[in-house]
């Protein structure tokens, strides 16, 4: 079992391209294998922009989960599912709806930002406002610890921080905390109830920060205490109240250095993309009729790579001595354009073969890939139910 659980999604957008690829979906198929993850297609978030053009999103999620299943992420090591099938999300969201600040939300970068830029729509929606908010409860509803974001996203992990240990404030206050952690404490047995103690000593009167991570470590590795006490141990750790949400990290990944055919970055808005699974006569026409170095009007013209929408492809797909022969042939004029943009067309479509072999599979039964979106549903809402039974009962709604 892994000790850290990653969690991270995308808005279903249609087909992927080249640039999700290298941006997010290469780090997913090798994160698949070092911790236990869960990926899920946003589509109430898709909503939260797109509630006028709703028609377009149900095609999108199943391309872009067949563009997943192309690209390596695999159901045996991952978890899939979509949002909206998880209804407890919405609950959470709600629930947290009650103790969230408004200047909190407001406060978001990305609030003001994405209302600039998409400023032909009307985003005054309590729903656009709320996104933050949606975001925390889709990460805190699964007790993930890492989530990864890129440098624009990390207020994001923040204001989830806040928000759990606002909710653990106020609701992990429970009657008899003390004697309830006292007894947690006793379970871990005579040496490591020993070692517990001391170490939350040391973090509480010294501010040791070692101490409280090899205390967290030591609780992570006792598989045998329920939930509840384990969650107990850590609030008596901080010397809080029972730990109800735990907080996530933020897992920094690097920005896809993916260039689209014009040079700019990738994307769909600026109409320069490569889709994963576009097929071998597209790909190579749209590579050779990219734009060059305008200095090379003819063959016999002399270029420089660094004035060349092409150069930053062969950053990306090529090794040393291929970059090395586009250098000395380009600014010889000993190649041509033609010539020096076929290892690009080659690497790219070697790169995406096994995408398209892969997908095939659920293209010809896409029952396959409702049956996957099924069983990571049905897993993602146990561990969803098994949070949101602690957190009604922690705000007086675990009825019995």
């Amino acid at each position: 079992m892994f000790a850290d659980r990653v969690l991270s999604g995308m808005r279903p957008t249609g087909s992927l391209h080249l640039g999700h690829y290298h941006g997010v979906l290469k780090n997913w198929v090798q994160m698949q294998h070092e911790y236990e993850c869960l990926f899920f297609v946003a589509d109430w978030h898709a909503l939260t922009t797109h509630y006028d053009t709703p028609q377009i999103i149900e095609q999108s999620v199943w391309d872009m989960v067949v563009d997943w299943l192309a690209a390596g992420v695999d159901p045996a090591h991952a978890t899939l599912f979509i949002q909206s099938r998880v209804p407890e999300h919405a609950e959470l969201h709600l629930l947290l709806s009650m103790i969230t600040p408004l200047g909190w939300l407001e406060r978001v970068p990305t609030y003001k930002d994405q209302q600039e830029k998409l400023s032909e729509k009307d985003l005054s929606t309590y729903g656009f406002l709320g996104y933050p908010l949606l975001q925390s409860a889709d990460i805190l509803i699964y007790r993930a610890t890492q989530v990864p974001v890129g440098e624009d996203q990390v207020p994001h992990i923040e204001f989830t921080r806040e928000i759990a240990r606002r909710f653990n404030h106020i609701y992990g206050r429970e009657p008899g905390f003390e004697e309830k952690a006292e007894a947690a404490v006793k379970k871990l047995g005579g040496k490591k109830a020993k070692l517990y103690a001391e170490l939350r000593t040391r973090y509480q009167e010294q501010g040791d920060d070692e101490a409280l991570e090899s205390a967290k470590s030591l609780l992570d590795e006792q598989q045998s205490l329920s939930h509840g006490d384990r969650e107990r141990l850590f609030g008596y750790l901080e010397g809080g109240g029972k730990m109800i949400l735990s907080e996530p990290q933020a897992m920094l990944t690097a920005a896809s250095k993916m260039p689209g055919l014009d040079g700019q970055k990738m994307s769909k808005s600026y109409n320069n993309t490569i889709t994963l699974r576009e097929d071998e006569a597209s790909v190579t026409k749209k590579i050779r009729t990219m734009p060059t170095d305008p200095a090379r009007i003819r063959r016999t013209d002399a270029g420089d790579p660094d004035k060349c929408p092409v150069w930053p492809l062969h950053l990306v797909y090529s090794n040393e001595q291929t970059k090395q022969w586009v250098m000395q042939g380009c600014k010889s004029a000993g190649i041509g354009c033609i010539e020096c943009k076929q290892p690009v067309i080659d690497a790219v479509l070697e790169e995406q073969r096994p995408m398209r072999e892969r997908a095939q599979l659920y293209l010809d039964d896409p029952v396959l890939v409702r049956n996957i979106i099924a069983d990571g549903c049905e897993k993602a809402r146990k561990l969803a139910s098994e949070t949101m039974r602690d957190v009604r009962e922690a705000m007086g709604l675990g009825y019995s």
